[in-house]
């Protein structure tokens, strides 16, 4: 049980919540969307699967990324259970390929749309970790490689759990959560400067700068959500139109605040793994998956 307990310390489980709550709340979004559907028996198993497949996809990627961040984590976060000597290299492939084929066998269960939108996932997700292509190298490109999964991606991919995906209304959701990850992802770089310099991996902190980079990304915690409004106005999004209009604006007041706090002492983003920032980000991206399911419910 204490081998199982630091197995599971490793997939970083409080990062697991938020992919399980977003393809949870992409399923209820396209049942409560024009037209509504009924709840039934299978869409909930569907649904209940998908979450699932989004969480422990989200634990493969943690996997697969620190046993290529290792060097890295030597610098940065000894403490980490590679560089520690906790689990051994054979352990975390064992982990990370047992997820990735799991995950996949809940996608293909689910449909043939989810299996494509995970398995494009997957894709992505090695090409941000791994070489020859290890992305995380090339400053933008990476966080392009981690926004269209976890954001677009696993909105689709939650839409599809219920209905096709060949409509506009679930890629405007899932490109509202890609906006916000394309710059909100860069908080987790600043603390990770020291090891990814030493590693060739030129993130926007290291490229641009603290100071310059914190700007960069200072927008995307704001305008992301002011498609929102947008959408309703445009009669794209058709849950209830007062939830997401109001939502949009106070997740957009929400991130000026992330934002200020980045751009006010962009130095402090350098003290600590967990900043302040890291962890708006989270809830921020969490409370916009609760706003939808509750919008197309009501």
């Amino acid at each position: 049980m204490s081998r199982l307990l630091i197995y599971l310390k490793f997939l970083r489980p409080f990062t697991l919540f938020p992919p399980a709550i977003g393809m949870i709340s992409g399923g209820i979004t396209a049942l409560g969307a024009y037209p509504k559907y009924t709840l039934s028996a299978e869409i909930i198993i569907n649904i209940v699967m998908g979450s699932l497949m989004a969480a422990l996809l989200n634990g493969a990627s943690n996997a697969l990324n620190q046993i290529y961040d290792r060097e890295i984590d030597k610098i940065n976060k000894p403490h980490r259970f590679l560089p520690s000597g906790k689990i051994t290299i054979k352990e975390a492939w064992t982990i990370a390929s047992l997820l990735f084929i799991i995950s996949l066998i809940f996608a293909g269960l689910v449909n043939w749309q989810c299996f494509m939108m995970a398995a494009i996932a997957s894709v992505m997700t090695y090409f941000y970790s791994a070489p020859p292509l290890r992305t995380k190298r090339l400053g933008i490109v990476a966080n392009i490689t981690i926004a269209v999964p976890r954001g677009v991606l696993l909105k689709v991919c939650g839409w599809s759990t219920v209905k096709t995906i060949y409509a506009f209304e679930p890629w405007l959701i899932g490109a509202i959560f890609g906006l916000f990850l394309l710059g909100a992802t860069s908080t987790k770089d600043f603390s990770d400067i020291k090891g990814d310099r030493a590693n060739g991996c030129m993130t926007l902190p290291i490229k641009y700068g603290v100071k310059q980079a914190a700007w960069m990304i200072a927008g995307f915690f704001v305008f992301p959500f002011l498609l929102m409004p947008w959408g309703v106005g445009s009669k794209i999004l058709t849950g209830n139109p007062h939830i997401i209009s109001t939502a949009g604006f106070v997740l957009s007041a929400w991130g000026m605040y992330t934002a200020i706090l980045l751009v006010r002492r962009p130095e402090e983003l350098t003290a600590s793994e967990n900043h302040i920032a890291w962890k708006h980000m989270y809830w921020m991206m969490m409370v916009a998956q609760v706003v939808f399911a509750v919008a197309y419910l009501i």
